[in-house]
């Protein structure tokens, strides 16, 4: 989004709020600009960036990058360098869906398991009545070959300008890369995890005064116990940054 990105660990992350980072897509969009790549990074990915030198460049070629961890957040403070919060994919995807409804911008959903992007634009045509959900397609397709052509001339076919990219990571931001200039027509492509999951209400999000916390993650462990060893990036990296801080290093 700018060239004054602030970098946590070899990630670019756009220093913007919730409607700052709406406001930039809305009029990226409406300046026709195509393949925006949108990605929101949570303390996990930045691990594993940490650890794969080419998914970290995939991160950084994005158009937008947002902080979408509590995590991110206190490693900016460690750093020296604060961001001004946390900014939820989830919620971006709802604002982005929200002026996509006002300003007419057809929205293709991709990704999560048979009938949830399809409960999803259901339940995201009742929040928002003008909205033009052009196509839906789960996440269970082979990413290269033939499946994905057939994926790809869909969603051309479609008229999509709007890609939601539900395929977790960080095989969405790989999908995204190696494909964005074979969707032509699509303004922003958005690499959103679970997010079809949350608004077709097969997953809640944590109460409020888990996110108020911090504690989003720990609600998800509670939730979902198998998480751990996933979870276990997060004290890596949290330590991590204090040696990296410690060692000097910006």
């Amino acid at each position: 989004m700018s060239d004054t990105r602030i970098n946590i660990r070899g990630v670019g992350f756009d220093n913007v709020t919730l409607a700052e980072a709406a406001d930039f897509l809305r009029r990226r969009a409406g300046e026709g600009v195509c393949g925006s790549a949108v990605f929101t990074p949570n303390s996990e990915i930045v691990q594993m960036c940490i650890e794969d030198a080419a998914l970290c460049a995939t991160v950084n070629s994005a158009a937008l990058v947002i902080p979408d961890g509590i995590g991110v957040v206190k490693a900016a403070r460690i750093l020296g360098t604060p961001l001004k919060g946390k900014v939820a994919g989830v919620e971006l995807g709802r604002e982005v869906l929200a002026f996509a409804a006002e300003d007419g911008l057809p929205v293709y959903f991709l990704g999560g398991k048979p009938g949830v992007a399809e409960a999803a634009a259901e339940k995201m045509r009742e929040a928002y009545p003008a909205l033009q959900i052009c196509g839906m397609h789960d996440g269970y397709f082979q990413k290269s070959g033939e499946e994905n052509d057939a994926v790809l001339n869909l969603i051309n076919e479609s008229g999509a300008k709007i890609l939601f990219v539900c395929l977790g990571a960080p095989a969405q931001e790989k999908w995204i890369a190696q494909n964005k200039d074979r969707l032509p027509g699509v303004q922003i492509l958005m690499g959103l995890g679970g997010s079809l999951d949350v608004y077709a209400g097969t997953v809640k999000r944590a109460p409020k005064i888990f996110i108020k916390l911090g504690l989003e993650w720990l609600y998800r462990l509670l939730k979902e116990p198998r998480r751990i060893g996933r979870m276990m990036s997060l004290p890596k990296f949290y330590f991590g940054t204090w040696r990296y801080k410690l060692a000097g290093k910006k």
